[in-house]
């Protein structure tokens, strides 16, 4: 028998504990460096994505907190409630093109027609930008006429920040055109970082020089933000596009890019109406104050949410690069990677939040730690999300995009209806619960028709099994 002391064993352990340094060393390097594989690309561009989100996070959850302080938990749930509905008709006014441009750029450059490029890139921000001017004044002709039956607290913060609709959609649609080309962070900077921190700066500007801090002056700074953004983004983008897609012809195919659109445009609009319904819902039965409570949990929950968005954004056009290849093999095989860079992430991401979360909420002010049970129980939809990966994308780029559409539709009224259930007889507590179970449903829905239908496995559990045996 060997005695402890024997070296023998720890050689052996240290050859295998160098061996694993230097394969995930070289896996680094890998992903890290120019070339590579297209995967490898996706890694680099998902983990460009997660430092941005987690940077963008943490500046939006500062402005969050700042504004909450100087706003006082009142006027606040008043600007989130304004801003929420802002988020929701932005992403109806895109149209469905910020997610469609990860259909039809991978495809017109896979097939070489640069004709149809330009087309659809000069087109799908003109369509936005005047969808999201006409949705605006739609909107503020609706609060006008509603006046009489809208708390008089929300009617001239809601019109103001209206305003901001073209601008906020036609940066949706600049952020889809960029993903598409594997630039991340001119897809994700102004979105993440500079548009919450111009609003931030915008607000205190009016503070100092005009006083007084209120929803009003709130969605004036959210308003000139976006703007501000927009812009910034329109140049940067442009100057991106002149080296790779030279000036010319253009074709258009407006019929085939609405038809595809339309479905996409479904399915980000419910996924944003199942993410931001709760908000709004909460608003009809309690005051400003416990609605700003609420806002503050979801916000402070977002630091976890943001993975799933990353990978996401990282995954929707590659996915349709595989279709469009015909390599299904490869496709499953990605998408396996997907589910895991998001749940496990989001599971640390998690774990360490719920050990915080107390005193992130008091950063907020008095009465705000009320939304620590709300976190807990929204964090059961946020993982359960997270199980199956960025399963939607993978039926929206293969085709299956009315499949995913009927999906978030029957999610979101479910959600409506359990909100209507539970938010008089549990408060707040009622609007957490039915967000999770709501997000329940639409998980195992995503899971089980990516099965039937693309024979491709999205749940986190059966991938685990599979990796084992491949291991084996």
């Amino acid at each position: 028998m060997q005695s402890p002391d024997n070296s023998a064993p720890k050689t052996g352990q240290d050859s295998n504990l160098a061996a694993r340094l230097k394969q995930l060393s070289t896996r680094v390097f890998s992903l890290l460096g120019a070339d590579g594989t297209d995967n490898q690309a996706a890694q680099r561009m998902a983990i460009a994505s997660f430092g941005i989100r987690i940077g963008g996070a943490a500046l939006a959850y500062l402005s969050q907190v700042v504004l909450a302080r100087l706003l006082g938990a009142y006027d606040y749930g008043i600007f989130s409630v304004a801003w929420t509905f802002v988020i929701i008709l932005a992403v109806m006014a895109c149209g469905g093109f910020s997610a469609s441009a990860s259909k039809f750029i991978p495809k017109y450059r896979e097939t070489g027609d640069p004709d149809s490029l330009r087309g659809f890139i000069s087109t799908s921000r003109q369509l936005v930008f005047l969808m999201g001017a006409a949705l605006g004044l739609i909107g503020i002709g609706m609060v006008a006429m509603l006046s009489p039956v809208i708390d008089s607290s929300y009617v001239v913060p809601l019109s103001i920040s209206l305003l901001a609709l073209p601008f906020f959609s036609y940066a949706m649609a600049q952020d889809g055109i960029a993903r598409s080309y594997d630039w991340p962070f001119l897809a994700m900077l102004p979105t993440y970082i500079w548009r919450p921190a111009a609003l931030l700066i915008i607000f205190l500007i009016f503070l100092v020089f005009v006083g007084g801090a209120t929803a009003t002056t709130a969605a004036i700074a959210a308003v000139l933000s976006a703007f501000g953004v927009a812009a910034y983004q329109h140049v940067q983008l442009n100057q991106r596009l002149n080296p790779v897609l030279p000036k010319g012809p253009k074709k258009t195919d407006i019929r085939l890019w609405i038809f595809i659109s339309l479905p996409m445009l479904i399915v980000d609009g419910f996924l944003q109406l199942i993410t931001s319904a709760d908000v709004i819902m909460v608003s009809f039965f309690e005051e400003p104050d416990q609605v700003a409570i609420y806002f503050a949990a979801s916000k402070t929950l977002a630091l976890v949410h943001f993975v799933y968005f990353a990978v996401r954004a990282a995954s929707a056009h590659r996915f349709s690069r595989y279709l469009h290849s015909d390599d299904m093999k490869g496709l499953a095989a990605y998408v396996r990677q997907a589910v895991h860079w998001t749940f496990w992430p989001s599971v640390g991401a998690g774990a360490g939040l719920l050990v915080i979360a107390p005193w992130l909420l008091e950063l907020f002010g008095s009465g705000f730690s009320d939304g620590y049970t709300l976190i807990a129980a929204l964090m059961i939809g946020v993982l359960a999300r997270a199980s199956v990966g960025p399963a939607d994308a993978l039926l929206t780029m293969t085709g299956l995009q009315k499949t995913c559409a009927i999906i978030y539709g029957t999610t979101f009224v479910m959600n409506v209806v359990l909100n209507l259930i539970l938010i008089p007889w549990l408060g707040l507590m009622g609007a957490a619960v039915a967000t999770s179970c709501a997000i329940l449903f639409e998980t195992t829905a995503l899971a089980i028709a990516a099965k039937r239908k693309l024979n491709i496995t999205t749940f986190i559990l059966p991938l685990l099994f599979q990796t084992g045996k491949t291991a084996a």
